[in-house]
């Protein structure tokens, strides 16, 4: 297991500190602000700690509110909504200086036989035939790309562009986010910390399909953005430590907000998760005159969680 994979663990495991309320932190090397994957992952981990195991979570729904400060503990509140028959309903609110800075409201179902079928898996290259992402990235930015990948606990895989290769080359831009991801590790056998690990996975790359689509990237200060809002549906069960297929698009961008969607595929072809974020996305009015993008006057420092 890589050293950032262990650290992501670390940061996962929450200390409870009363019935229902948890305690978790953020990477001493988090400067800015606090990761949307994180605080979702956490405040997943802190609602399934309430809910039997034989009941695994289905559904979650999450709101970014405030920007999280990493400097502090973040402390999750979990709300025991509904204790049913079939179904168990939690809401979380991640709270920090007072204030509650992200909401999560997740849905647990006991295993039901019934209908089966999922959409099909993109026709795509295994992933030992993609070239990691340091080495594209070093491609483009040089030795730099190592230091930025190098506290990522997930080995990603681009089969198409990066947004950094589409924002220098306009054929390059594309419709389309195909990255094969799993945790750089392996993991011990419980299916709430895959899921965890997956909800953290998963606002990664996310929001590259919107930029792709303008031939835009994070990088050189051009473009801000945040997660605002967060959906996943888990319909089957998946390992986090194998590789999963992240087919992302985005349908639409308006109002300096970006819709991407995401289906996730074991690489026997499974679909086991799809995901629906908007994001935040202002572009300085310079470049949006050049690229014909409309909208007002703007300013996204990646993929942190606050606005």
């Amino acid at each position: 297991m890589s050293e950032s994979l262990q650290r992501l663990l670390v940061i996962l495991d929450l200390e409870q500190i009363e019935d229902d309320i948890f305690r978790g932190r953020s990477p001493s090397d988090r400067r800015q602000r606090v990761f949307g994957g994180q605080v979702a992952g956490q405040a997943l981990v802190a609602a399934g700690r309430t809910v039997p195991a034989d009941r695994p979570v289905h559904s979650l729904h999450a709101y970014f509110i405030r920007p999280g400060d990493p400097s502090v503990p973040l402390v999750y509140l979990v709300d025991r909504v509904r204790d049913g028959r079939s179904f168990t309903t939690r809401r979380v609110s991640a709270v920090q200086h007072g204030k509650v800075i992200f909401t999560l409201s997740a849905s647990f179902q006991h295993a039901e036989p019934g209908l089966v079928h999922a959409d099909p898996m993109p026709d795509v290259p295994p992933p030992d035939e993609v070239l990691p992402a340091a080495v594209r990235l070093e491609k483009v930015f040089g030795g730099t790309a190592r230091e930025f990948l190098r506290d990522n606990p997930f080995d990603l895989r681009f089969i198409g562009p990066l947004s950094y290769e589409a924002e220098l080359d306009p054929a390059l831009i594309t419709d389309r986010n195909l990255v094969w991801l799993r945790a750089d590790g392996e993991l011990p056998d419980d299916p709430l910390l895959h899921v965890c690990l997956m909800t953290y996975a998963s606002d990664l790359t996310l929001l590259d399909s919107a930029l792709l689509r303008h031939g835009l990237s994070w990088a050189g200060g051009r473009v801000t953005g945040a997660s605002l809002d967060h959906a996943m549906w888990f319909h089957r069960p998946f390992r986090a430590d194998r590789w999963l297929l992240y087919a992302q698009e985005s349908p639409a961008a308006a109002g300096a907000r970006g819709l991407a969607r995401g289906e996730v595929f074991t690489q026997a072809g499974d679909l086991v998760v799809s995901v629906v974020q908007e994001g935040l996305i202002r572009v300085r009015d310079g470049d949006r005159a050049s690229r014909g993008i409309p909208g007002a006057s703007d300013a996204r420092s990646g993929n942190q969680h606050g606005k």
